[in-house]
């Protein structure tokens, strides 16, 4: 049996990576930082199942104590770690530089220091991000492509992967680089603009807001299922040789037509008017009759508060490598992907609304 090591465990990828780890038979052993209220809703159904036949571990650590982490790998001997912990939103990032930036490149060092004096040989993933490139480059980006960050979160990043390479190099650590593209899912955090984009669409379909304020419309991104990027997270560590990959679908999708991709969803059409801070988005027409979303609505706008002090215009990744040499492909395309979020975003928001005015709303929407 396999013993696995995740940082971040109670996050989207976590969640996802644990649960693909579990059933491949895995023993798998978390971190999650103690907070004053209970933080693992995600991960729960996996705590349900698995955490009694002792095949789920949870270890209240962070990544910026050292000793804690080393004491913890020193412990379990894990075959694979994957490091998918961080302050991760790009914008926070921003307002807390320090955290970001301290949990991001101690956190990595930390990990690496670990293994480094372990008796066991870990193999090590560690989650770069596309944000590393800076949007510069029009191009699709390799893992050969040059790094220019323009956040505190990917200036972390780029020591992470730049730190993790060292070690590779210097130690002979089986240490990887997985360069993951923006990918999503139903549980994706609500602060995250895919995330709050169909949760905005499920409200106004139902009645329950009137519009979502956004920032930059036009800003392009690589957007996958996060169910097939921790497929190739652990397909990376199960090679005989460690170098760095691209994790990206290759196809690129403005903020715009996410959005008009989420809305379609639930049937109602959207046409965008005007520019830049005034474009404004406008209902066409609301073809499903459990929706009553009227004809000339205005349910997206523009707020400047959502503009990054310097703006990422375009990302898109080339998987070619990953493709060709691992024979991965993804099984999720956008419109599908968008589709699961929304058909779990409209169940969540009805039975919310449910239980708050005393039964009302149709129960079959969440059944």
């Amino acid at each position: 049996m396999k013993k696995a090591f995740i940082t971040g465990i109670s996050g989207q990828d976590g969640y996802y990576l644990s649960k693909f780890l579990l059933e491949k038979g895995y023993e798998v052993h978390g971190t999650i930082r103690r907070s004053s209220s209970i933080n693992t809703s995600r991960i729960d159904p996996l705590i349900a199942e698995y955490e009694k036949i002792e095949k789920l571990f949870l270890y209240y650590s962070d990544l910026l104590d050292a000793s804690s982490v080393s004491s913890l790998i020193n412990k379990i001997q894990p075959d694979e770690i994957y490091n998918l912990a961080a302050q991760s939103h790009v914008k926070v990032s921003f307002d807390n530089p320090i955290y970001t930036t301290q949990v991001g490149t101690l956190g990595s060092l930390s990990l690496l220091e670990a293994i480094r004096n372990s008796e066991k040989p870990s193999k090590f993933y560690q989650a770069s991000s596309s944000e590393m490139f800076g949007g510069v480059d029009s191009n699709s980006l390799s893992d050969a492509s040059i790094f220019i960050p323009k956040s505190p979160y990917a200036v972390s990043k780029v020591f992470a992967h730049h730190i993790t390479t060292v070690y590779r190099e210097s130690y002979n650590l089986f240490g990887v680089n997985g360069i993951l593209f923006n990918h999503e899912s139903p549980v994706r955090g609500e602060t995250f603009v895919t995330r709050k984009i169909t949760r905005a669409a499920s409200k106004i379909a139902l009645g329950l807001q009137e519009k979502v304020y956004l920032g930059n419309l036009d800003a392009k991104r690589d957007w996958g299922h996060a169910k097939d990027y921790v497929r190739m997270m652990w397909m990376i560590l199960q090679t005989d040789e460690p170098e760095d990959w691209v994790i990206a679908t290759g196809k690129t999708t403005t903020v715009r037509d996410f959005v008009k991709m989420a809305f379609a969803y639930a049937g109602i059409e959207l046409e965008f008017k005007g520019e830049g801070i005034d474009e404004k988005g406008i209902v066409v027409s609301c073809l499903d009759p459990k929706y009553q979303v009227e004809k000339g609505n205005e349910v997206v706008a523009v707020d400047p508060r959502y503009f990054r002090p310097t703006e990422v215009d375009l990302l898109i990744g080339d998987p070619t490598k990953a493709n060709t040499k691992l024979g991965w492909i993804p099984k999720y395309n956008l419109e599908e992907l968008i589709n699961e979020m929304m058909e779990s975003d409209l169940k969540l928001m009805t039975k919310d609304q449910y239980l708050k005015d005393g039964g009302y709303t149709i129960m079959n929407y969440f059944e």
